[in-house]
């Protein structure tokens, strides 16, 4: 199975009814033009009745080879007879119908929330083009999710949720993630990247932080409908006991002097993925540096809302970020 890409995607969250982004107003996008059309490519894989018709099928899209099924050599002459035998699967063939069944508005599921997406990247970046967006179920053998400046391969069969008889084989606290309520604000979070300037030689853990916070940032501002809840993906008890907590939370940081680590190892432990952080605490969440990345980040905006989502994202400087947000670990008044 390949490894999901949507395990990087950790986010933590503070109450979303207390505590607002800064992007409670969202730009009129009503006259922003931009067309998403959903491909949906997984009844034309299921459709192959043979090897040499995969081999067509593979070869009429030559990007899933190339990029989509990473444990596959772009150039392995097996991927056409190998996946024809994984589709021939009874209950492979199964649980694609129940995915079909689970996605069977991809209208209102997929298409006009990507589309109402773009149309705000646009509006802040006017020469965005809308990336090509293609569905795909595999049984897991493919990524979830591929995502590039011209095209979006999506997964179906990961983001079934609970419903689904068959799940991703990801740890269990990641697992929530895996719900089609999170697909958009996860492809947006990925898509920030391409926007999101850094300061290679700022190998502080302050660096990766307002790099988190820049690309939920990001998120929030052109899915500005979407919960906190799902932009970080948390639950609604950390949500709420992560907020009420970060003063004790920020104190830690500073007071461990970790703003400057740059350690990878010690750095992983405040940013990377797990399930709770227990050098602060056993109800600490894990990431808990990257929520602390957008608490920054989102009271920089608020204290400048002259400054727009664009020259956020263009702005390297950590270090100014945190000065001038004048956070301290303070709830929203």
């Amino acid at each position: 199975m390949a490894l999901p890409r949507l395990i990087l995607f950790l986010g933590v969250v503070w109450l979303f009814t207390s505590c607002n982004n800064s992007s409670d107003t969202s730009p009129d996008v009503s006259t922003v033009q931009v067309e998403v059309a959903i491909e949906s490519l997984e009844d034309s894989l299921f459709a192959c009745q043979s090897v040499e018709a995969m081999e067509k099928f593979l070869a009429r899209y030559p990007f899933l080879s190339q990029v989509y099924f990473p444990d596959v050599a772009p150039q392995d002459s097996s991927l056409a007879p190998v996946l024809y035998e994984h589709i021939r699967n009874t209950s492979l063939r199964g649980f694609k119908e129940e995915v079909d069944s689970l996605f069977s508005d991809k209208n209102q599921q997929l298409r006009q929330p990507l589309e109402t997406a773009f149309k705000h990247i646009k509006y802040y970046y006017p020469r965005f083009k809308a990336p090509r967006v293609v569905t795909l179920v595999t049984g897991f053998m493919g990524s979830d999710l591929y995502i590039s400046d011209s095209l979006i391969i999506i997964g179906l069969d990961y983001f079934g949720g609970p419903q689904a008889t068959y799940r991703p084989q990801v740890y269990a606290y990641q697992l929530g993630r895996y719900q089609k309520e999170y697909l958009v604000p996860s492809i947006l979070f990925f898509m920030a990247d391409q926007y999101n300037r850094t300061d290679p030689a700022d190998k502080t853990l302050l660096a990766d932080m307002i790099g988190y916070g820049k690309s939920f940032e990001f998120v929030k501002r052109c899915a500005p409908q979407t919960p906190d809840s799902l932009v970080l993906g948390f639950s609604e008890k950390n949500l709420t006991r992560t907020y009420n907590s970060q003063t004790a939370i920020w104190a830690f940081v500073v007071e461990n002097r970790l703003l400057y680590e740059k350690a990878q190892l010690v750095k992983q432990k405040y940013v990377g993925e797990r399930p709770f952080t227990p050098e602060i605490g056993p109800d600490v969440p894990g990431g808990i540096g990257r929520w602390l990345g957008w608490r920054i980040v989102s009271r920089y905006m608020e204290e400048h809302p002259d400054v727009t989502l664009p020259e956020l994202m263009n702005n390297p400087n950590a270090q100014q970020i945190l000065q001038q947000s004048g956070y301290k670990g303070q709830m929203d008044e």
